[in-house]
C-alpha cells in the first residue's frame, strides 16, 4: 500500500508533534480509515519529505515526524505556466495537471478574451484556492516542492516580467511546430483563455521575443492545451 502523503505548512523538527489541518484530519481517519501508529509522508512544500507516525486526540491528528528523506522528483526542466485564468473548473483542472506535470511556477493571466474577472478580496481567495489545488496534487504526485502560483496579472505586464530560455505561446494559427535543437534550461508557455489570444495579443507577444507554436492541427481547449505542451516539453527537454 502506498504511503499517504501530507502537506503542513511547518518547520519540521525530528520527534516533534504537528497537528493536521481539518480537512487533512478527516482525510487520514474517515476517508482512509488510518488508526494510531499508521505511517505517513509529510512535507512542507520546500524540498524534501519526512517519514511520520500518526496519532489521535479526539478527532484532532497528529503527526511525528521520525527521519527526513531528501529524494525529490523535480524535472531538471524549469517551466513557467503563464495560463489565462478559465472559468470555474477549467482553470482548477489547468493548475492540477500541470503541477503533476512538473511545472516550476504558474502565473495566471488576464488577457483580452479572459471571461472571468476577479479583484481584491475575490483575488486574494481564488488565489489561495489555487495553492490549496497545486499542493493536493504535489501530494497526489509525490513532488516536495509545491509550485508558486503567481498573483494574477494583465498578460502586457506578465510578458515583461518573464524571463526564460525559450518563450513559447500556443497558437493554431503558427506557422512553426519544431521545438528547438538547442536543449533550453527554462521554458515559458504561454496558454490563451477559451476565446483564444488576439491577433494583437499574439503580434505583442512576438515582438517580446516569444515564439508562436503550433501544437497539431486540432484546436485544443485552454484546459487542455497547455498540459498537451507540457507533456511535449517534459518528453523533448525534461524527464519523460
Amino acid at each position: 500500500m502506498r504511503i499517504p502523503r501530507i502537506f503542513i505548512e511547518a518547520e519540521f523538527a525530528p520527534n516533534q508533534t504537528y497537528a493536521l489541518s481539518a480537512e487533512a484530519s478527516r482525510y487520514v481517519g474517515r476517508a482512509l480509515r488510518l488508526a494510531a501508529g499508521a505511517e505517513l509522508c509529510v512535507f512542507n512544500g520546500r524540498g524534501g519529505s519526512w517519514q511520520a507516525v500518526l496519532s489521535f486526540d479526539g478527532n484532532q491528528a497528529l503527526v511525528t515526524p521520525q527521519a527526513f528523506n531528501a529524494t525529490e522528483v523535480e524535472s531538471p526542466l524549469q517551466v513557467t505556466l503563464l495560463q489565462a485564468i478559465g472559468r470555474g473548473e477549467r482553470m482548477d483542472y489547468a493548475i492540477q495537471k500541470a503541477v503533476e506535470l512538473g511545472v516550476t511556477s504558474i502565473q495566471p493571466i488576464f488577457s483580452e478574451r479572459t471571461v472571468v474577472r476577479l479583484d481584491g478580496e475575490r483575488l486574494v481567495k481564488r488565489q489561495q484556492h489555487w495553492l490549496g489545488i497545486a499542493r493536493a496534487a504535489c501530494e497526489q504526485s509525490g513532488r516536495n516542492i509545491v509550485p508558486s502560483i503567481n498573483t494574477a496579472m494583465p498578460l502586457k505586464d506578465a510578458l515583461a516580467a518573464t524571463n526564460a530560455d525559450a518563450k513559447l505561446l500556443l497558437a493554431p494559427s503558427a506557422k512553426a511546430n519544431q521545438l528547438t535543437t538547442v536543449v533550453p534550461a527554462s521554458v515559458a508557455l504561454l496558454i490563451g483563455p477559451e476565446g483564444g489570444l488576439s491577433d494583437a495579443e499574439i503580434a505583442e507577444a512576438e515582438e517580446a521575443g516569444w515564439q508562436s507554436w503550433q501544437l497539431g492541427p486540432r484546436v485544443l481547449r485552454t484546459e487542455t492545451a497547455g498540459l498537451a505542451a507540457l507533456a511535449v516539453l517534459q518528453s523533448r527537454w525534461g524527464d519523460f
